[in-house]
């Protein structure tokens, strides 16, 4: 797997989905790819899961499912904890473009 750095450190937004395998997964797949979608090449949006993904999660305290955090610049721009829709996410990572 890439190193967390090389995934954070690049100019444009990256948006992050901390997640457990239990999840509703579809649900919050379809949202990400409707984020995806809608930024094109102007983010990047990955999701990572946090049971394969421990030491990190660990690192990063992530304690709630899902977590989302958005990086730039390997900075964290924004977190948050719990569902949100694809409009919100949109519009906060358009607010690092």
């Amino acid at each position: 797997m890439t190193k967390f750095g090389e995934i954070i450190n690049i100019q444009k937004p990256v948006l992050i989905d901390f997640y457990f395998d239990w999840d509703d997964t579809e649900n919050n797949l379809d949202t990400l790819r409707d984020v995806a979608a809608a930024l094109g090449d102007k983010a990047k949006v990955i999701k990572i899961d946090i049971k394969k993904n421990e030491i990190l999660a660990s690192a990063l305290k992530v304690k709630g499912n899902p977590t989302f955090m958005i990086y730039k610049n390997g900075e964290m721009m924004w977190r948050k904890t719990g569902e949100q829709d694809a409009n919100t996410l949109i519009g906060l990572v358009q607010q690092y473009v």
